[in-house]
């Protein structure tokens, strides 16, 4: 036998496009991750002023003409409602002018992401220091003790969805990568969801009351996990149901490889690069990470965004999961890896 049979025998041309595939996965997720941390910069960060009449106008310019363009400037009536637009997610960061001194105030809400809270502080500051003047920084919305850099959410997010395309590629594997009939998504589906609790429940309980790592409802967080699970659980279904065993790599793709880093973790949506800034919210990392934060930090404010986000992807994997089930001719595919079914002996 040949070294070329030999080859052949050993990896099948399945086999071999199935690691081109993989191959093809990593090189995506490299690009995607260093795409999009290697360089953070801020960009149209909201942010508000509050100022007598006439420094507000000046100031107000001056700072939406910083290079770069970092601060998307907009005024508040007053420090309260600075404060309530950085307690419901509308700004990120606020400048309270006091025009009979030389020290303003700097509203942030580091419970929105820590390293967005320090960049709005470091804009701020160089920005005052060019007048001479200088800011003291009081923290709205602080992060938890033991989430000093705010990335607990992101973790328990990523968690929940590794959870969910995990258990989705078992049930799918474990008896062929293509659903035979209606029934088998059904009920593939069916303990999915149930699954989908039991993560939500216990995620919820090793951040909150476990490690201590993250504060708000722990209902209201089991609930959003339930709904992230399912969301990636039922996508990757779908996935599988499109394209069989490479729809693994599909799901990976799209909530690894471009969800992860633009789910705004590490590096909130601003000081993101565009296209991932872009993406980020509509992925189901993105949007469960937006909405536990704001359970944790914000007391669920701008939730409906994100929570209609996660149910889009759980209903349309569902749907898409049971309409091929349902139409696909091919219903004579064994389980992964198997041959074809041996005819009986007469």
């Amino acid at each position: 036998m040949t070294f070329v049979d030999e080859m052949k025998n050993a990896v099948t041309v399945r086999a071999a496009l199935l690691v081109i595939g993989v191959l093809g996965l990593m090189v995506a997720f490299i690009a995607s991750y260093a795409g999009a941390f290697h360089s953070p910069k801020p960009k149209d960060i909201p942010f508000a002023v509050v100022a007598p009449q006439q420094i507000s106008g000046p100031l107000t310019q001056r700072l939406g003409s910083l290079p770069g363009g970092p601060l998307d400037v907009r005024t508040a009536k007053d420090e309260a409602g600075a404060a309530r637009q950085l307690r419901d997610r509308s700004i990120d960061g606020a400048l309270i002018v006091d025009p009979r001194g030389t020290t303003d105030k700097l509203l942030v809400a580091s419970g929105g992401g820590a390293s967005l809270a320090q960049a709005v502080e470091a804009i701020a500051t160089a920005a005052e220091k060019a007048q001479q003047r200088t800011v003291k920084v009081t923290d709205v919305a602080p992060a938890a003790e033991g989430d000093s850099r705010t990335l607990s959410s992101f973790y328990l997010v990523v968690g929940w969805c590794v959870g969910g395309y995990l258990c989705a590629a078992i049930l799918a594997i474990s008896a062929g990568a293509r659903p035979a009939n209606t029934h088998r998504a059904l009920v593939r589906l069916l303990v999915l969801a149930v699954y989908s609790i039991a993560a939500g429940l216990l995620g919820s309980l090793i951040i909150g009351p476990v490690l201590g790592a993250l504060p708000g409802s722990y209902i209201s967080l089991a609930g959003l996990g339930a709904l992230v699970v399912f969301a990636v659980g039922a996508t990757t279904l779908a996935f599988q149901g499109l394209a069989g065993v490479v729809g693994i790599g599909l799901a990976i793709l799209v909530i690894v490889v471009l969800g992860n880093p633009s789910a705004g973790g590490a590096y909130p949506y601003p000081l993101l690069p565009p296209f991932w800034r872009t993406i980020g919210p509509g992925l189901p990392p993105g949007a469960g990470t937006w909405a536990a934060r704001s359970i944790a930090y914000f007391r669920g404010e701008a939730v409906t965004w994100p929570l209609l986000v996660l149910s889009i992807w759980a209903v349309l994997g569902s749907a898409v999961t049971v309409a091929m089930a349902t139409f696909r001719r091919d219903r004579e595919d064994g389980p992964v890896g198997a041959g074809r079914p041996v005819a009986p002996t007469p």
